[in-house]
């Protein structure tokens, strides 16, 4: 992973209105290209975590990756979800969550398009 998404400063602000912080484009995510289908909101990040908003499209497979330098807790928005971790898989639906411990194998394939929420702890940004 490049030295400038190992981490991310923490937003100024201590409260975000809706909507107000912008979607970026993904290229790569956890150090691997994406083709498109993705999009990440970093809605608010503190000196020990961050919470994102990943907006995904039917049929985007993430690469199997792991992260030693950070866990991720996730929770399903809207949409459908197979999720696989250390190669158990599971359908998630919205409501659902999941957690992505340091040095865990998994990765996603969205069934519907899809919004999850996403906590990293510390806060990282893994995409380009």
């Amino acid at each position: 992973m490049s030295k400038d998404a190992r981490s991310i400063a923490p937003t100024a602000a201590d409260f975000v209105a809706a909507g107000t912080a912008p979607i970026e484009a993904v290229s790569a995510l956890e150090g691997a290209p994406e083709t498109g289908g993705i999009g990440i909101r970093p809605v608010m990040v503190g000196a020990d975590s961050m919470l994102m908003e990943v907006h995904r499209k039917k049929g985007l497979i993430d690469p199997e990756h792991s992260h030693d330098d950070h866990e991720s807790i996730c929770y399903l928005v809207s949409g459908r979800m197979r999720v696989v971790i250390e190669g158990e898989s599971f359908i998630a639906e919205p409501g659902d969550s999941w957690i992505h411990r340091a040095g865990v194998r998994h990765y996603h394939e969205t069934l519907e398009d899809s919004v999850q929420l996403e906590v990293k702890s510390p806060p990282r940004k893994p995409w380009r």
